[in-house]
């Protein structure tokens, strides 16, 4: 009787069940159905695990997703790609001008050597040159000093590194402390003395080694240890007040100081060393005041103060030796990368970290006494699922809200009701980059010829999907510094021909171009496991053979393509590309003295011009005058042709249609706006205004 009965009545259950989750089972267009937290709570997919979340020390995106949510800076960029207040709330740029004074100087037949005959001289100068003047804020002269110090030279053994005690016996200097940072400010001095003042400063008068044998290695270091002229640009930062750690403990001058020690620290190791070498000392004036003065120009230094600020309290001296003590570790070899600090972060940012299950999750909550506008989000999850079929899953599903969607999937979806879909230019540019060593590509009449060759526009169509813009030079397409009047190379092969015919390539009787007696053949190369990269080879080599190259193509894994091709300088030409930022140094690509063994102008471009216009823009802080000469290196570049410049991919992105931007007035009403990017392709920018609604709005436009 048991078994009749439940053969009767399980079929019925069964069927009531069914019934009520097609009622209340949430789906994709009803997520918050039995759930309405979800709708505060915005989930992020990510393929790999955080790594470190520690603003000096992450150099993963994954941590960096976090990072920058707990984390606040001095400064950011804004939607148009200028600085904006964060931390801080105003800055200053100015600088010192350092001019030292050789006693004995002749200078149109008269010695010059009181500290009155160089006020008088000063005086007398200064009304020839009013808009130099201009720039003058104050003259200060300063009297004679004698120092102890020490100096690191190479020894001629070995050449290893040997600290070496001197003696500075520095005569007057002239102090200037100009209104706007100016390279060019020593230029009438130059003109004035000669340039034999400068390069022929009588050192050894005023630097002397405390050993008279180390004389000799101390002259290495004259330049160094006494210029003649130097340039210390300063900036001061007015601090943000009543800004609270997510301790509650305040946020002051002493932790932007502790965070630039720390980065510099050698024990932890900071990838980020670099951006604050130049950097020749700090200071704070007062608990909101921070004075910083670099020992030479360097105009891109203001872009690492949008580094996350560090809570010294939680980090210094004292809590790591207790931190090490608890772990049983040696406090002398323990740093803050060994802190459990890195797994725990405490930020100013707008996100409190709660939780971090190693390869599952991380889990953010709002901090409710933000110093800014508060998130609208009251948590931020990310959600560790390295497959990325399991990730479309998830997002059909409503389980994610974002994911890294491939530009096929983004074509599919964006016209599906449930998704917005973006698609944006971004900093990354695809390219193909010749081997200047190669005889074969010593003219850039035969790289204009191979560029042309190509028809970019087939690539961008069939393997992006339509989602590039084709590109010209070596700045990303989005920012100030590339000059969009510059048109790319047009697909002409039959021009390409010509140009290789006139220089003296003609086709054999197998079809190739034969110069004296040799094949115009090469091999073109690229790393395995990128797509779009393998297509590129095959298009490029598909291409050249039409009009007679013969290209050979090979796909390497990525650790041997880097260290026995590209860092080695050992390769014909490779198909590769380049993730910039907003920065307008190109140094380390394009200048000449890069092009060694393990370095990045690994094509071996070298023109004087553009390495003069390189140095001009990293020692220039006015950014119109930055413009006017990367727009000058763009066009020599452009003309060279030292890279086929092929196209920036477009970042895609879906998001769900009830993701709205929200609007408050000043009775606190909502309003509802679409996501839109910024001048650079982000999104997220405004995403502590972003919102889930329960269901999809409707806008007027």
């Amino acid at each position: 009787m048991l078994i009749k009965r439940f053969l009767v009545y399980f079929p019925l259950v069964l069927t009531a069940v069914l019934v009520q989750s097609f009622f209340w089972v949430p789906s994709y267009e009803n997520q918050a159905t039995g759930n309405p937290a979800r709708l505060s709570r915005f989930i992020q997919s990510s393929i790999g695990d955080a790594q470190i979340l520690n603003p000096i020390l992450h150099a993963d995106s994954a941590s960096g997703e976090i990072v920058e949510k707990v984390f606040d800076g001095l400064i950011d960029l804004d939607e148009n790609l200028n600085h904006r207040p964060r931390l801080a709330t105003a800055w200053r740029q100015y600088e010192e001008a350092w001019l030292v004074l050789d006693p004995d100087f002749v200078f149109r037949g008269r010695k010059l050597s009181g500290i009155a005959d160089w006020r008088a001289w000063l005086k007398n100068i200064f009304p020839h040159n009013a808009r130099w003047l201009s720039n003058i804020r104050s003259v200060h002269l300063e009297a004679p000093k004698t120092t102890d110090s020490f100096v690191e030279v190479s020894t001629p053994a070995d050449g290893q590194p040997a600290k070496v005690e001197i003696q500075i016996t520095a005569p007057p200097r002239l102090k200037f402390v100009l209104n706007r940072i100016d390279q060019d400010f020593f230029d009438p001095f130059h003109k004035l003395f000669g340039e034999e003042y400068f390069e022929n400063f009588p050192w050894e008068k005023f630097v002397r080694a405390k050993t008279p044998k180390e004389q000799n290695l101390v002259s290495q270091k004259y330049d160094e240890i006494l210029p003649p002229e130097e340039h210390n640009p300063i900036i001061e930062f007015d601090l943000r007040k009543g800004v609270l750690f997510h301790d509650g403990h305040e946020f002051d001058s002493g932790d932007v100081l502790f965070t630039y020690r720390a980065i510099m620290n050698p024990n932890n190791a900071s990838p980020r060393t670099s951006d604050y070498e130049p950097v020749k000392s700090m200071q704070a004036p007062g608990p909101y005041k921070v004075k910083i003065t670099y020992k030479r120009l360097f105009s891109s230094a203001f872009n690492s103060w949008t580094m996350g600020i560090l809570p010294e309290h939680l980090l210094n001296d004292q809590v790591l030796a207790r931190e090490a003590k608890a772990q049983n570790s040696d406090p002398k070899t323990f740093s803050m990368r060994d802190s459990k600090f890195n797994r725990h972060p405490v930020g100013a940012g707008p996100y409190i970290f709660t939780e971090w299950l190693a390869d599952q999750i991380i889990k953010l909550k709002r901090h409710d006494r933000y110093w800014d506008s508060l998130p609208e989000y009251e948590e931020f999850v990310v959600r560790i699922i390295p497959d990325t079929l399991v990730q479309e899953m998830e997002f059909y599903a409503g389980s994610v809200d974002n994911y890294a969607v491939q530009p096929h999937q983004a074509d599919r979806l964006k016209n599906d009701d449930k998704f917005q879909s973006f698609s944006t230019v971004g900093f990354v540019y695809h390219y193909i980059g010749y081997n200047l060593r190669k005889p074969l590509f010593a003219d850039p009449r035969v790289r204009q010829a191979l560029g042309m060759a190509i028809d970019v526009e087939k690539i961008i169509r069939f393997v992006m999907y339509e989602e590039g813009e084709r590109v010209t030079g070596p700045y990303p397409k989005i920012t100030d510094w590339y000059d969009p009047s510059i048109q790319p190379l047009p697909y002409d092969p039959a021009g390409a021909l010509k140009i290789l015919n006139e220089l003296g390539w003609i086709k054999n009787q197998d079809g190739y171009l034969e110069k004296d007696g040799k094949l115009f053949e090469f091999n073109l190369i690229t790393n395995n496991g990128n797509p779009i990269r393998k297509n590129i080879l095959s298009i490029a080599q598909s291409s050249w053979k039409k009009i007679g190259i013969k290209c050979n193509t090979q796909l390497f894994e990525w650790a041997v393509f880097l260290k026995d091709f590209v860092d080695a300088n050992k390769f014909d030409a490779l198909v590769l590309g380049w993730s910039m930022g907003n920065d307008p140094d190109l140094y380390q690509i394009w200048h000449s003295s890069q092009t060694g063994p393990r370095q990045l102008n690994f094509v071996g471009y070298k023109n004087a011009e553009v390495d003069r216009l390189i140095l001009r823009v990293r020692r220039e802080y006015d950014k119109q005058e930055q413009i006017k000469l990367t727009r000058q290196i763009h066009r020599i570049i452009a003309r060279d042709q030292p890279y086929t410049f092929l196209f920036v991919p477009k970042a895609t992105r879906l998001l769900d249609k009830k993701i709205v931007l929200v609007e408050r007035g000043p009775n606190g009403e909502e309003s509802y706006k679409k996501i839109y990017p910024t001048r650079d392709g982000r999104i997220e920018f405004y995403f502590n205004r972003w919102k889930k609604l329960p269901s999809r709005p409707e806008f007027s436009s």
